[in-house]
């Protein structure tokens, strides 16, 4: 499998690799605990809520209209669901947030403007107050006790290399290579079709190549907090940090192809996408399969790290109550 066949760099979005890791990137929205909503919370100045486009229909058409867009005055989701929302207003990861199931279909578009004097680390209060006057969202928090896996030190102590404290300089063009915009992160395609380099809005730079059926990540910095993040994508529980290490490391993992492919097809079926045939390689068109994951704890244990399976409280959020259509603008 190629990040990108030759004949398909002069287009690069139609390309159902480039639209399907679009759409994993935004169902994993993550943050950190709940907050509560208190009154007199932050609002945004006008905002506006509209149904998607179905995500089955972007991809079928090759017009991705996904993603999150935060700026000091502006905030862009498109073709988030309610779930999703919540998500990212009570600054939660998905593993948190309790509630009926209709939450995770239905996708919208909000737009909303920052008033003067606000500032985007509002954006999350801003965004409960919206949810609760538009879908008249009830939450509560608890506890419930979950099974994880706890990121840990291993045996022998942890193999990691401290991250360069200099900032990253951008990353200069690859002669031949494509570079497209998608859902506020830039990612450069090489002219090999092979390798790829992923630049977040916070100037990071990832860097992605496959070769003898390995995809290998190269995570220039990372806390472990952020490594147990993106595990969480490719195992069959959430990934919680307990490797008590601070600060911000290079991360390299790498994993088989299959255990991607899988991730992303179990990504689009929770979304409600039925993948076209031929879209990814192996399996049955459209069918998810859950990882292995084998290839993870590999690259885990390569680390000086373990996945310790065990059962943990975890901080949740339930939703109560809500409606399934907004208010009127």
């Amino acid at each position: 499998m190629e990040l990108l066949t030759p004949a398909g760099v002069s287009s690069c979005v139609n390309h159902s690799i480039a639209r399907l890791a679009v759409l994993s990137t935004v169902l994993s929205l993550t943050a950190v605990v709940a907050t509560a909503q208190t009154k007199g919370a932050p609002a945004f100045e006008v905002a506006s809520i509209s149904p998607s486009v179905p995500l089955q229909t972007q991809i079928t058409t090759g017009q991705i209209r996904v993603g999150t867009t935060i700026t000091d005055s502006r905030v862009d989701l498109k073709s988030a669901s309610l779930a999703e929302l919540l998500i990212l207003a009570y600054r939660l990861k998905p593993h948190q947030l309790t509630g009926p199931d209709w939450i995770k279909n239905e996708r919208f578009d909000v737009q909303a403007t920052i008033p003067d004097g606000g500032n985007k680390e509002q954006v999350p209060e801003m965004l409960q107050t919206l949810l609760t006057e538009r879908f008249k969202v009830r939450v509560h928090r608890d506890k419930k006790e979950q099974s994880v896996y706890a990121l840990v030190v291993g045996n022998d102590g942890p193999k990691l290399k401290p991250s360069d404290p200099a900032p990253q300089t951008p990353v200069a063009p690859e002669p031949g290579a494509q570079t497209v915009n998608l859902a506020g992160q830039q990612m450069q395609v090489g002219a090999d079709g092979k390798s790829a380099t992923v630049t977040g809005p916070d100037g990071q730079a990832v860097r992605v190549t496959q070769a003898d059926g390995l995809i290998r990540l190269e995570l220039p910095r990372v806390s472990m907090a952020q490594v147990a993040d993106r595990l969480t994508a490719f195992v069959d529980r959430p990934v919680v940090d307990a490797t008590g290490l601070t600060g911000t490391y290079q991360v390299p993992l790498e994993l088989r192809q299959e255990d991607i492919v899988a991730m992303v097809r179990m990504a689009a079926q929770s979304a409600g996408v039925s993948l076209p045939a031929g879209a990814l390689p192996g399996g049955v068109p459209g069918q998810a399969q859950e990882p292995s994951g084998s290839s993870i704890f590999d690259s885990v244990q390569k680390l000086g790290l373990k996945l310790d399976a065990r059962k943990m409280p975890v901080d949740i959020i339930v939703v109560d109550s809500a409606e399934k259509r907004p208010s009127e603008n």
